[in-house]
């Protein structure tokens, strides 16, 4: 029997997931008070349109346009609004007014992030977020404590669902980059506006969410690396194809140390690279995202499902919810952030990479040991080589207009390296075209 008293809920939002999150709330809420020890009273939802239709619907006497008289009396705050402001100022208000707050606010989190966490530690307030990187995926809880006793190394992650059905469908289908997000936009998986998802914005903003968590140090959205998927073409993804790669945009953090000056370090970083079509990752097709851990003594660990989606995210806000209601039900103060380790944010020229370069060279003799004077000279080391003519293999051609087309596989090298081998490449006098380059990732 539960015996605490109601806790008063506060939803500010009432879009795709803050309604089915209302819906939800109400439909199961004996249920949660079940499991949470106590009940949930939806006191409100606060919205910028009350006349606005929403699916599921709210009912009109829960919804309000003020959100700051809301927040006063209220036990647990959900911020479901997105975007900097007024999120920012209404999470500080009600922390500071002692409520804990779940939000599912990506962008805020990753600009705001310590502001919100300092103030919330100051009053033993506790900030939950599960939903705010992968969805439904239950990956913020296992970072943050059932991996706090071990040594996380890596992680990589298909963390936007958007880009994720781009380049899936350009794989399995043979679509143009266009095209594919011309059917994205068509089926609701692409805003309007792709600019956040297919720019990388959006991904970069998760990674330095999950860098922060893994590595126990804040990192800073602007020291996040980021390429989008713009320039990937369908002959990139076909040609992965027929190598045994799978083009993703992954979202990558790692523990490295710089090889210069010994320092122990951590890299975020976002951008489209080939994966091993034998790895997991590989297998995660559609708007589905999956995050995929190397830990040193849990191993490898995937996290796999819905990245987005109202329903599909109102189930990380409510299992937020439940664990926010039994902390008021135990008592005590929340549980801060662990983020002072302080490891230095390196940048991308440190890490340790492979790429494969596409080039359009001359065709005549003499050409691959030009270029491999050149990879030499950046200690740069190839690993693999295909040419898609004779060159240098009996003769080449008398046309001068002639093209070979190589395709270039390096070993491990720093990105500094590889980047300013790509340059020299770039007017080399055989070269008539860097057609691609691609990293490679996940070996």
């Amino acid at each position: 029997m539960i015996e605490y008293r109601n806790l008063r809920i506060a939803l500010l939002g009432g879009g795709s997931v803050g309604a089915h999150v209302a819906s939800l709330l109400l439909e199961h809420g004996d249920e949660l008070a079940s499991r949470a020890g106590a009940g949930l009273e939806l006191v409100g939802v606060a919205v910028r349109n009350i006349d606005a239709p929403r699916n599921p619907p709210i009912p009109a006497h829960l919804l309000t346009t003020d959100a700051e008289s809301l927040i006063l009396g209220a036990d647990i705050v959900i911020e479901l609004m997105g975007g900097l402001e007024p999120a920012r100022t209404l999470l500080l208000q009600a922390i500071n007014s002692g409520a804990d707050v779940i939000t599912a606010n990506k962008a805020l989190l990753a600009t705001h992030g310590p502001e919100l966490f300092d103030a919330a530690e100051q009053v033993g307030a506790q900030l939950y977020y599960e939903a705010a990187v992968g969805g439904a995926i239950p990956i913020i809880r296992p970072l943050r404590d059932s991996l706090a006793g071990d040594r996380v190394k890596r992680i990589l992650g298909i963390v936007n669902g958007t880009t994720n059905f781009i380049l899936d469908l350009m794989e399995r289908e043979g679509s143009s980059l266009e095209s594919a997000l011309a059917t994205a936009t068509e089926l609701g998986y692409a805003e309007a506006d792709p600019t956040a998802d297919i720019e990388g914005y959006d991904a970069a903003q998760k990674v330095a969410i999950l860098a922060s968590l893994a590595f126990h140090t804040n990192i800073p959205l602007e020291s996040v690396y980021r390429e989008g998927i713009t320039a990937v073409t369908l002959e990139q993804v076909e040609s992965a194809r027929k190598a045994g790669y799978v083009v993703k945009l992954l979202a990558i953090c790692e523990r490295l140390v710089d090889a210069e000056t010994g320092i122990d370090g951590v890299s975020a970083r976002v951008y489209p690279a080939l994966i091993p079509a034998t790895h997991p990752l590989a297998a995660v097709h559609g708007v589905n995202n999956a995050v995929f851990i190397e830990a040193e003594a849990a191993g490898s660990l995937m996290f796999y499902g819905a990245g987005a989606g109202g329903l599909e995210t109102s189930s990380a806000v409510l299992g937020d919810l439940v664990s926010a209601a039994r902390r008021h039900v135990i008592g005590g103060p929340g549980v801060a952030e662990s983020n002072h380790a302080n490891l230095q944010v390196l940048p991308i020229a440190h890490v340790t990479t492979r790429y494969q370069i596409t080039l359009h060279v001359v065709d005549e003799p003499g050409v691959l040991a030009a270029i491999a004077s050149l990879f030499s000279e950046h200690h740069v080391s190839v690993e693999t080589l295909t040419q898609s003519t004779g060159v240098d293999a009996g003769g080449g051609s008398s046309d001068p207009s002639a093209t070979a087309t190589l395709v270039i596989g390096t070993h491990e090298a720093t990105e500094a390296a590889l980047a300013a081998t790509v340059t020299a490449l770039k007017t080399n006098k055989v070269v008539r075209s860097v057609v691609s380059v691609l990293r490679v990732e996940g070996l």
